[in-house]
Parts: C-alpha cells; sequence; structure tokens
C-alpha cells in the first residue's frame, strides 16, 4: 500500500502563488508517476500535473504556464507550484500515484487539500 498525503492547501488572493507538496510513502516501488488533480464544487476532477519518476511531465491546458510540476525523489515528493492564481483556481487539490500516469492506472489518491482564491 501506498499512502499519499497532501500539504500547503489555504486561503490566499487572486494573483497570489502557492506550493502544494505531496508525500508518499509505503511501497513506493512500484509509483513511477504522480499527478495533481483538481475538482471545484460541482465540478468535474481535472488533472492539472502529472510527473514521471524520469522527470517528463505533462499539463492541464488551464493551468499551463502558471503551474510547475516537479519532484524530489530522495523524498518522495512531489510539489506543484501554483502562480497566479485565478478566483476560478479554487478547488480541493488531491495527489495521485500509480505506475504510470493514465488516470485509470492512478491506484492511490490522497485526500485532498482545499486551495481557496478570494478575489
Amino acid at each position: 500500500q501506498v499512502q499519499l498525503k497532501e500539504f500547503g492547501g489555504g486561503l490566499v488572493q487572486a494573483g497570489e502563488s502557492l506550493r502544494l507538496s505531496c508525500a508518499a510513502s509505503g511501497n513506493i516501488a512500484n509509483i513511477k508517476a504522480m499527478a495533481w488533480y483538481r475538482q471545484a464544487p460541482g465540478g468535474l476532477r481535472l488533472r492539472v500535473a502529472a510527473i514521471t519518476t524520469g522527470g517528463i511531465t505533462d499539463y492541464g491546458d488551464f493551468v499551463k504556464g502558471r503551474a510547475t510540476i516537479s519532484r524530489d525523489n530522495a523524498k518522495n515528493t512531489v510539489y506543484l507550484q501554483m502562480n497566479n492564481l485565478k478566483p476560478e483556481d479554487t478547488a480541493v487539490y488531491y495527489c495521485a500515484a500509480g505506475p504510470n500516469w493514465l488516470e485509470l492506472d492512478l491506484e492511490y489518491w490522497g485526500k485532498g487539500t482545499l486551495v481557496t482564491v478570494s478575489s
């Protein structure tokens, strides 16, 4: 089993930045990709960004240019830096992990951290 724990959510104002962290623990040997998803109230779950152990990244179109995903393999931690936050970025942000970044293969999910962006 793999446990994921997100950190770093909170209330920020529009235009500010925020960095989320996701720490993985447990049997992580088969974890080759990690991703950040978000779900706004009443909205669909959307992938924000994903990264492989080799450092290949992918971003949702709605955050390109405003978000950077990175990872520290030694710490088993993935980060999501988001800049120029907008009220529409308000959502619960979830960390996910699996053998690849296809959503169907992301076996492990964190409980989420709430990001609220005020205008």
